[in-house]
Protein backbone atom coordinates (compact mmCIF):
# COMPACT_ATOMS: atom_id res chain seq x y z
CA UNK A 1 0.00 0.00 0.00
CA UNK A 2 1.52 3.29 -1.08
CA UNK A 3 1.45 6.33 1.19
CA UNK A 4 -0.60 9.35 0.23
CA UNK A 5 1.55 11.89 -1.58
CA UNK A 6 2.05 14.94 0.70
CA UNK A 7 0.78 17.33 -1.97
CA UNK A 8 -2.38 15.26 -2.49
CA UNK A 9 -2.81 14.93 1.29
CA UNK A 10 -2.68 18.72 1.59
CA UNK A 11 -5.36 19.07 -1.11
CA UNK A 12 -7.65 16.58 0.62
CA UNK A 13 -7.22 18.26 4.01
CA UNK A 14 -8.58 21.52 2.60
CA UNK A 15 -11.16 20.04 0.19
CA UNK A 16 -12.88 17.18 2.06
CA UNK A 17 -14.38 19.14 4.98
CA UNK A 18 -16.51 21.10 2.50
CA UNK A 19 -18.10 17.99 0.97
CA UNK A 20 -21.60 16.97 2.08
CA UNK A 21 -20.54 13.36 2.62
CA UNK A 22 -17.61 14.26 4.92
CA UNK A 23 -18.30 12.44 8.23
CA UNK A 24 -15.89 14.38 10.47
CA UNK A 25 -17.35 17.87 10.30
CA UNK A 26 -16.24 20.00 13.23
CA UNK A 27 -13.53 17.56 14.28
CA UNK A 28 -9.80 17.89 13.79
CA UNK A 29 -8.51 14.75 12.12
CA UNK A 30 -5.31 13.06 11.13
CA UNK A 31 -5.37 11.75 7.58
CA UNK A 32 -3.69 8.57 6.31
CA UNK A 33 -4.12 6.30 3.33
CA UNK A 34 -5.20 2.81 4.47
CA UNK A 35 -6.00 1.27 1.10
CA UNK A 36 -6.87 1.94 -2.49
CA UNK A 37 -6.78 0.68 -6.02
CA UNK A 38 -5.79 2.07 -9.39
CA UNK A 39 -8.37 2.03 -12.16
CA UNK A 40 -7.42 1.91 -15.81
CA UNK A 41 -8.78 4.66 -18.03
CA UNK A 42 -10.14 2.80 -21.10
CA UNK A 43 -8.80 5.60 -23.32
CA UNK A 44 -5.43 5.64 -21.55
CA UNK A 45 -5.39 9.44 -21.20
CA UNK A 46 -6.18 10.01 -17.53
CA UNK A 47 -4.57 8.70 -14.35
CA UNK A 48 -7.19 7.39 -11.93
CA UNK A 49 -6.70 6.30 -8.36
CA UNK A 50 -9.13 5.38 -5.62
CA UNK A 51 -7.82 6.44 -2.21
CA UNK A 52 -9.25 4.84 0.93
CA UNK A 53 -8.44 7.33 3.65
CA UNK A 54 -8.69 7.05 7.44
CA UNK A 55 -9.85 10.17 9.28
CA UNK A 56 -8.58 9.78 12.85
CA UNK A 57 -9.89 12.19 15.48
CA UNK A 58 -8.53 10.29 18.49
CA UNK A 59 -11.72 8.73 19.85
CA UNK A 60 -13.14 7.87 16.44
CA UNK A 61 -11.85 6.79 13.03
CA UNK A 62 -13.84 7.00 9.80
CA UNK A 63 -12.69 5.45 6.55
CA UNK A 64 -13.76 7.32 3.44
CA UNK A 65 -13.43 6.65 -0.27
CA UNK A 66 -11.92 9.41 -2.40
CA UNK A 67 -11.66 8.56 -6.12
CA UNK A 68 -9.45 11.09 -7.92
CA UNK A 69 -8.58 11.69 -11.55
CA UNK A 70 -5.30 13.38 -12.55
CA UNK A 71 -5.50 15.33 -15.80
CA UNK A 72 -2.88 17.21 -17.81
CA UNK A 73 -5.35 20.09 -18.31
CA UNK A 74 -8.69 21.37 -17.04
CA UNK A 75 -11.78 19.22 -17.57
CA UNK A 76 -14.36 21.38 -19.39
CA UNK A 77 -17.49 22.07 -17.38
CA UNK A 78 -16.13 20.45 -14.20
CA UNK A 79 -14.77 23.44 -12.31
CA UNK A 80 -17.11 22.65 -9.40
CA UNK A 81 -15.44 19.23 -9.05
CA UNK A 82 -11.85 20.48 -9.08
CA UNK A 83 -10.03 19.33 -5.95
CA UNK A 84 -7.00 21.41 -6.86
CA UNK A 85 -3.76 21.47 -8.82
CA UNK A 86 -0.73 19.49 -7.76
CA UNK A 87 2.81 18.75 -8.85
CA UNK A 88 2.70 14.97 -8.73
CA UNK A 89 6.07 13.22 -8.27
CA UNK A 90 5.37 10.80 -11.13
CA UNK A 91 2.83 12.59 -13.33
CA UNK A 92 4.07 16.17 -13.18
CA UNK A 93 1.67 19.12 -12.92
CA UNK A 94 -1.91 17.85 -12.82
CA UNK A 95 -5.46 19.08 -12.36
CA UNK A 96 -7.07 16.82 -9.76
CA UNK A 97 -10.82 16.11 -9.93
CA UNK A 98 -13.38 14.35 -7.77
CA UNK A 99 -13.74 11.10 -9.69
CA UNK A 100 -17.55 10.70 -9.95
CA UNK A 101 -17.71 14.01 -11.87
CA UNK A 102 -15.19 12.74 -14.44
CA UNK A 103 -16.62 10.52 -17.22
CA UNK A 104 -13.28 8.69 -17.52
CA UNK A 105 -13.47 7.58 -13.88
CA UNK A 106 -17.08 6.44 -14.34
CA UNK A 107 -16.11 4.40 -17.41
CA UNK A 108 -13.20 2.82 -15.52
CA UNK A 109 -15.45 2.06 -12.53
CA UNK A 110 -18.03 0.35 -14.72
CA UNK A 111 -15.25 -1.70 -16.30
CA UNK A 112 -14.08 -2.85 -12.85
CA UNK A 113 -17.49 -3.89 -11.47
CA UNK A 114 -18.15 -7.48 -10.47
CA UNK A 115 -21.20 -8.58 -12.46
CA UNK A 116 -23.27 -11.53 -11.16
CA UNK A 117 -24.08 -14.41 -13.51
CA UNK A 118 -27.08 -13.74 -15.69
CA UNK A 119 -26.67 -9.97 -15.61
CA UNK A 120 -24.76 -7.72 -17.98
CA UNK A 121 -23.42 -4.20 -18.10
CA UNK A 122 -24.11 -2.17 -21.23
CA UNK A 123 -21.11 -1.36 -23.39
CA UNK A 124 -20.28 1.57 -25.63
CA UNK A 125 -20.46 5.32 -25.18
CA UNK A 126 -22.46 6.74 -22.31
CA UNK A 127 -23.37 10.12 -20.90
CA UNK A 128 -23.00 10.69 -17.16
CA UNK A 129 -24.29 13.16 -14.58
CA UNK A 130 -23.95 13.33 -10.81
CA UNK A 131 -27.07 13.59 -8.67
CA UNK A 132 -27.14 16.62 -6.41
CA UNK A 133 -28.30 16.78 -2.81
CA UNK A 134 -27.00 13.45 -1.50
CA UNK A 135 -25.73 13.53 2.07
CA UNK A 136 -23.60 10.42 2.52
CA UNK A 137 -22.77 8.98 -0.92
CA UNK A 138 -22.25 10.13 -4.49
CA UNK A 139 -24.51 8.73 -7.22
CA UNK A 140 -23.94 8.99 -10.96
CA UNK A 141 -26.60 8.49 -13.62
CA UNK A 142 -25.14 6.61 -16.59
CA UNK A 143 -27.11 6.61 -19.84
CA UNK A 144 -25.50 4.21 -22.33
CA UNK A 145 -26.29 4.39 -26.02
CA UNK A 146 -29.00 1.88 -26.86
CA UNK A 147 -29.48 0.60 -23.31
CA UNK A 148 -31.45 1.44 -20.20
CA UNK A 149 -29.93 3.93 -17.76
CA UNK A 150 -28.06 2.91 -14.61
CA UNK A 151 -27.37 4.62 -11.33
CA UNK A 152 -23.92 4.00 -9.87
CA UNK A 153 -23.68 4.74 -6.15
CA UNK A 154 -20.17 5.41 -4.86
CA UNK A 155 -20.08 4.77 -1.11
CA UNK A 156 -18.14 7.50 0.66
CA UNK A 157 -17.98 6.36 4.30
CA UNK A 158 -16.90 2.71 4.28
CA UNK A 159 -17.64 -0.16 6.63
CA UNK A 160 -16.21 -3.69 6.69
CA UNK A 161 -18.57 -6.36 5.41
CA UNK A 162 -21.45 -6.40 2.97
CA UNK A 163 -23.14 -3.05 2.40
CA UNK A 164 -26.92 -3.54 2.83
CA UNK A 165 -27.60 -1.64 -0.39
CA UNK A 166 -25.69 -4.39 -2.22
CA UNK A 167 -26.60 -7.42 -0.11
CA UNK A 168 -30.32 -6.70 0.14
CA UNK A 169 -30.89 -5.53 -3.44
CA UNK A 170 -28.91 -8.46 -4.83
CA UNK A 171 -30.94 -10.96 -2.79
CA UNK A 172 -34.22 -9.36 -3.86
CA UNK A 173 -33.08 -9.13 -7.49
CA UNK A 174 -32.37 -12.87 -7.48
CA UNK A 175 -35.91 -13.41 -6.20
CA UNK A 176 -37.30 -11.35 -9.06
CA UNK A 177 -38.76 -8.71 -6.72
CA UNK A 178 -40.11 -5.92 -8.92
CA UNK A 179 -40.53 -3.43 -6.08
CA UNK A 180 -36.77 -2.70 -5.93
CA UNK A 181 -34.22 -1.74 -8.62
CA UNK A 182 -32.31 -4.64 -10.10
CA UNK A 183 -28.60 -4.87 -9.20
CA UNK A 184 -26.22 -4.90 -12.16
CA UNK A 185 -22.84 -5.09 -10.41
CA UNK A 186 -20.66 -3.90 -7.54
CA UNK A 187 -17.07 -3.16 -6.57
CA UNK A 188 -15.28 -4.35 -3.43
CA UNK A 189 -12.05 -3.14 -1.88
CA UNK A 190 -9.79 -3.86 1.08
CA UNK A 191 -8.15 -1.58 3.62
CA UNK A 192 -6.24 -1.70 6.88
CA UNK A 193 -8.44 -1.38 9.98
CA UNK A 194 -7.49 0.50 13.14
CA UNK A 195 -6.29 -2.75 14.76
CA UNK A 196 -3.89 -3.40 11.88
CA UNK A 197 -5.90 -6.20 10.28
CA UNK A 198 -7.14 -6.21 6.71
CA UNK A 199 -10.88 -5.83 6.07
CA UNK A 200 -13.03 -5.87 2.95
CA UNK A 201 -16.15 -3.91 2.09
CA UNK A 202 -18.20 -2.61 -0.80
CA UNK A 203 -17.04 0.54 -2.59
CA UNK A 204 -19.82 0.97 -5.16
CA UNK A 205 -22.96 -0.59 -6.62
CA UNK A 206 -24.71 -0.19 -9.97
CA UNK A 207 -28.48 -0.67 -10.26
CA UNK A 208 -31.27 0.07 -12.68
CA UNK A 209 -32.24 3.73 -12.84
CA UNK A 210 -35.98 4.37 -12.84
CA UNK A 211 -36.10 6.98 -15.59
CA UNK A 212 -39.23 9.13 -15.66
CA UNK A 213 -40.04 8.34 -12.04
CA UNK A 214 -41.27 10.75 -9.40
CA UNK A 215 -40.45 10.37 -5.72
CA UNK A 216 -43.33 9.66 -3.38
CA UNK A 217 -42.64 12.73 -1.26
CA UNK A 218 -43.25 15.09 -4.16
CA UNK A 219 -46.37 13.22 -5.24
CA UNK A 220 -47.77 13.31 -1.71
CA UNK A 221 -47.02 17.01 -1.18
CA UNK A 222 -48.58 17.84 -4.55
CA UNK A 223 -51.71 15.91 -3.56
CA UNK A 224 -51.97 17.84 -0.29
CA UNK A 225 -51.53 21.15 -2.10
CA UNK A 226 -54.26 20.25 -4.59
CA UNK A 227 -56.61 19.00 -1.88
CA UNK A 228 -56.59 15.59 -3.58
CA UNK A 229 -57.23 12.32 -1.80
CA UNK A 230 -54.04 10.23 -1.78
CA UNK A 231 -55.71 6.99 -0.65
CA UNK A 232 -55.22 4.99 -3.89
CA UNK A 233 -51.52 5.86 -3.99
CA UNK A 234 -51.06 5.20 -0.26
CA UNK A 235 -52.85 1.85 -0.59
CA UNK A 236 -50.52 0.84 -3.44
CA UNK A 237 -47.51 1.98 -1.45
CA UNK A 238 -48.67 -0.20 1.44
CA UNK A 239 -48.92 -3.16 -0.95
CA UNK A 240 -45.40 -2.53 -2.30
CA UNK A 241 -43.95 -2.18 1.20
CA UNK A 242 -45.53 -5.45 2.30
CA UNK A 243 -44.28 -7.24 -0.83
CA UNK A 244 -40.72 -6.15 -0.05
CA UNK A 245 -41.05 -7.16 3.61
CA UNK A 246 -42.33 -10.60 2.57
CA UNK A 247 -39.44 -10.98 0.11
CA UNK A 248 -36.92 -9.90 2.77
CA UNK A 249 -38.29 -12.48 5.19
CA UNK A 250 -38.00 -15.19 2.53
CA UNK A 251 -34.47 -14.15 1.57
CA UNK A 252 -32.99 -13.64 5.04
CA UNK A 253 -35.34 -15.52 7.37
CA UNK A 254 -37.08 -14.39 10.54
CA UNK A 255 -36.35 -14.61 14.27
CA UNK A 256 -39.02 -15.22 16.87
CA UNK A 257 -39.00 -12.72 19.70
CA UNK A 258 -38.22 -14.24 23.07
CA UNK A 259 -38.27 -12.54 26.44
CA UNK A 260 -34.70 -11.28 26.04
CA UNK A 261 -35.46 -9.58 22.72
CA UNK A 262 -38.76 -8.19 24.03
CA UNK A 263 -37.03 -6.72 27.07
CA UNK A 264 -34.35 -5.18 24.85
CA UNK A 265 -37.05 -3.62 22.66
CA UNK A 266 -38.82 -2.11 25.67
CA UNK A 267 -35.53 -0.86 27.10
CA UNK A 268 -34.66 0.82 23.79
CA UNK A 269 -38.02 2.57 23.61
CA UNK A 270 -37.63 3.78 27.19
CA UNK A 271 -34.12 5.05 26.50
CA UNK A 272 -35.43 7.10 23.57
CA UNK A 273 -38.04 8.70 25.84
CA UNK A 274 -35.42 9.55 28.46
CA UNK A 275 -32.97 10.86 25.86
CA UNK A 276 -35.57 13.05 24.15
CA UNK A 277 -36.75 14.57 27.43
CA UNK A 278 -33.17 15.43 28.36
CA UNK A 279 -32.34 16.76 24.89
CA UNK A 280 -35.14 19.36 24.62
CA UNK A 281 -37.53 21.19 26.91
CA UNK A 282 -40.18 21.10 24.16
CA UNK A 283 -41.48 17.88 25.73
CA UNK A 284 -41.85 19.26 29.26
CA UNK A 285 -45.62 19.63 28.95
CA UNK A 286 -45.90 15.88 28.24
CA UNK A 287 -44.01 14.85 31.37
CA UNK A 288 -46.77 12.90 33.12
CA UNK A 289 -48.00 11.30 29.90
CA UNK A 290 -44.49 10.19 28.96
CA UNK A 291 -43.99 8.73 32.45
CA UNK A 292 -47.19 6.76 32.02
CA UNK A 293 -46.16 5.67 28.52
CA UNK A 294 -42.76 4.43 29.73
CA UNK A 295 -44.39 2.33 32.44
CA UNK A 296 -47.02 1.00 30.06
CA UNK A 297 -44.35 -0.32 27.69
CA UNK A 298 -44.08 -3.37 29.94
CA UNK A 299 -47.45 -4.37 28.54
CA UNK A 300 -46.04 -4.89 25.04
CA UNK A 301 -46.31 -8.67 24.75
CA UNK A 302 -47.56 -9.43 21.25
CA UNK A 303 -44.34 -8.74 19.33
CA UNK A 304 -44.06 -10.14 15.76
CA UNK A 305 -40.89 -11.86 14.50
CA UNK A 306 -37.78 -9.88 13.65
CA UNK A 307 -36.46 -9.74 10.08
CA UNK A 308 -34.36 -7.65 7.72
CA UNK A 309 -36.04 -4.32 7.06
CA UNK A 310 -35.40 -1.11 5.15
CA UNK A 311 -34.27 0.75 8.25
CA UNK A 312 -34.69 4.37 7.12
CA UNK A 313 -38.10 4.30 5.47
CA UNK A 314 -40.04 7.40 4.42
CA UNK A 315 -41.65 8.90 1.32
CA UNK A 316 -38.31 10.15 0.02
CA UNK A 317 -37.07 6.54 -0.25
CA UNK A 318 -39.73 5.51 -2.77
CA UNK A 319 -40.16 6.25 -6.46
CA UNK A 320 -43.26 5.90 -8.60
CA UNK A 321 -42.31 4.36 -11.92
CA UNK A 322 -44.77 4.49 -14.83
CA UNK A 323 -43.82 0.89 -15.72
CA UNK A 324 -43.18 -0.66 -12.30
CA UNK A 325 -45.37 1.22 -9.82
CA UNK A 326 -43.82 1.95 -6.43
CA UNK A 327 -40.12 1.09 -6.16
CA UNK A 328 -38.22 1.17 -2.85
CA UNK A 329 -34.68 2.58 -2.72
CA UNK A 330 -31.67 2.95 -0.42
CA UNK A 331 -31.50 -0.07 1.85
CA UNK A 332 -28.40 1.18 3.67
CA UNK A 333 -30.38 2.14 6.77
CA UNK A 334 -29.40 5.20 8.79
CA UNK A 335 -25.90 5.94 7.40
CA UNK A 336 -24.41 7.18 10.69
CA UNK A 337 -25.26 3.98 12.58
CA UNK A 338 -22.65 1.17 12.69
CA UNK A 339 -23.06 -1.43 9.95
CA UNK A 340 -23.69 -4.22 12.47
CA UNK A 341 -26.72 -2.32 13.80
CA UNK A 342 -28.06 -1.57 10.33
CA UNK A 343 -28.02 -5.22 9.26
CA UNK A 344 -29.50 -6.55 12.51
CA UNK A 345 -33.01 -8.07 12.24
CA UNK A 346 -35.67 -5.61 13.36
CA UNK A 347 -39.43 -5.15 13.35
CA UNK A 348 -41.06 -4.65 9.97
CA UNK A 349 -43.48 -2.44 11.92
CA UNK A 350 -40.63 0.05 12.41
CA UNK A 351 -40.62 0.68 8.65
CA UNK A 352 -44.40 1.04 8.76
CA UNK A 353 -44.12 3.57 11.58
CA UNK A 354 -41.54 5.54 9.61
CA UNK A 355 -43.89 5.80 6.64
CA UNK A 356 -46.82 6.82 8.85
CA UNK A 357 -44.73 9.67 10.23
CA UNK A 358 -43.73 10.65 6.69
CA UNK A 359 -47.38 11.05 5.67
CA UNK A 360 -47.76 13.43 8.61
CA UNK A 361 -44.84 15.54 7.39
CA UNK A 362 -46.11 15.63 3.81
CA UNK A 363 -49.54 16.73 5.04
CA UNK A 364 -48.18 19.57 7.16
CA UNK A 365 -45.49 20.69 4.67
CA UNK A 366 -47.55 23.58 3.33
CA UNK A 367 -49.05 24.57 6.69
CA UNK A 368 -45.88 25.03 8.75
CA UNK A 369 -46.27 28.32 10.61
CA UNK A 370 -49.85 28.71 9.41
CA UNK A 371 -52.53 30.11 11.71
CA UNK A 372 -55.30 28.88 9.40
CA UNK A 373 -56.95 26.28 11.64
CA UNK A 374 -59.08 24.94 8.79
CA UNK A 375 -56.00 24.31 6.64
CA UNK A 376 -54.22 22.53 9.49
CA UNK A 377 -57.30 20.42 10.21
CA UNK A 378 -57.58 19.50 6.53
CA UNK A 379 -53.92 18.49 6.46
CA UNK A 380 -54.38 16.31 9.55
CA UNK A 381 -57.42 14.64 8.00
CA UNK A 382 -55.44 14.01 4.79
CA UNK A 383 -52.64 12.34 6.78
CA UNK A 384 -55.05 10.17 8.78
CA UNK A 385 -56.72 8.96 5.58
CA UNK A 386 -53.37 8.23 3.93
CA UNK A 387 -52.15 6.32 6.99
CA UNK A 388 -55.26 4.14 7.04
CA UNK A 389 -55.03 3.46 3.29
CA UNK A 390 -51.35 2.53 3.61
CA UNK A 391 -52.09 0.05 6.40
CA UNK A 392 -55.02 -1.41 4.43
CA UNK A 393 -52.80 -1.95 1.38
CA UNK A 394 -50.11 -3.52 3.57
CA UNK A 395 -52.68 -5.89 5.06
CA UNK A 396 -54.02 -6.88 1.63
CA UNK A 397 -50.55 -7.82 0.36
CA UNK A 398 -49.16 -9.46 3.50
CA UNK A 399 -52.20 -10.90 5.24
CA UNK A 400 -51.22 -9.04 8.41
CA UNK A 401 -52.73 -5.66 9.23
CA UNK A 402 -50.18 -3.48 11.07
CA UNK A 403 -53.06 -2.01 13.07
CA UNK A 404 -53.56 -5.39 14.73
CA UNK A 405 -50.45 -4.48 16.78
CA UNK A 406 -51.99 -1.18 17.79
CA UNK A 407 -49.98 -0.55 20.98
CA UNK A 408 -46.66 -1.58 19.48
CA UNK A 409 -47.19 0.40 16.28
CA UNK A 410 -48.14 3.48 18.30
CA UNK A 411 -45.04 3.04 20.49
CA UNK A 412 -42.81 2.82 17.41
CA UNK A 413 -44.47 5.85 15.82
CA UNK A 414 -44.05 7.79 19.06
CA UNK A 415 -40.40 6.71 19.21
CA UNK A 416 -39.90 8.24 15.76
CA UNK A 417 -41.84 11.39 16.68
CA UNK A 418 -39.69 11.95 19.80
CA UNK A 419 -36.57 11.81 17.63
CA UNK A 420 -38.20 14.32 15.29
CA UNK A 421 -38.94 16.69 18.17
CA UNK A 422 -35.28 16.73 19.15
CA UNK A 423 -34.16 17.16 15.53
CA UNK A 424 -36.57 20.00 14.80
CA UNK A 425 -35.80 21.82 18.06
CA UNK A 426 -32.13 21.84 17.06
CA UNK A 427 -32.41 22.44 13.33
CA UNK A 428 -35.85 23.72 12.24
CA UNK A 429 -37.75 25.25 15.16
CA UNK A 430 -40.48 26.43 12.80
CA UNK A 431 -41.31 22.75 12.14
CA UNK A 432 -41.50 21.75 15.80
CA UNK A 433 -45.31 21.76 15.91
CA UNK A 434 -45.44 18.89 13.38
CA UNK A 435 -43.89 16.19 15.61
CA UNK A 436 -45.30 17.77 18.80
CA UNK A 437 -48.80 17.40 17.37
CA UNK A 438 -48.04 13.72 16.71
CA UNK A 439 -46.70 13.23 20.23
CA UNK A 440 -49.93 14.66 21.66
CA UNK A 441 -52.04 12.44 19.38
CA UNK A 442 -50.08 9.27 20.16
CA UNK A 443 -50.01 9.81 23.90
CA UNK A 444 -53.80 10.16 24.04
Amino acid sequence: MSALDPAVSHLLHSWMPHQRWYPAKGRGVGLSRVGGLPLEDPAGDVAIEVHLVALDSGDRTDVVQVPLTYRSGPLPGAGHALVGEVDHPELGHRWVYDGPHDPDYVAALLDALQVPPGRALPTGAASTRVLSGEQSNTSVIVEPDGAGPLIVKVFRTLHPGANPDVEVLDALSRQGCRQVPGVVGWLQGSWTAADGGDVTGHLAVATEFMAGSQDAWREAVAAVGAGRDFSPEAYGLGEATAAVHVALAEAFGTTEVGEEQRSALVAGLRQRVAWARTATDALDRFGDALDHHSKALDGLRDVPPLQRVHGDYHLGQVLHSPERGWVLLDFEGEPLRPLAERTRPDLALRDVAGMLRSFDYAARYTTVGSTDEDAVAAADAWAATARDAFCAGYAAASGHDPREHEALLAALELDKALYEVVYESRNRPDWLDVPLHAVARLLT
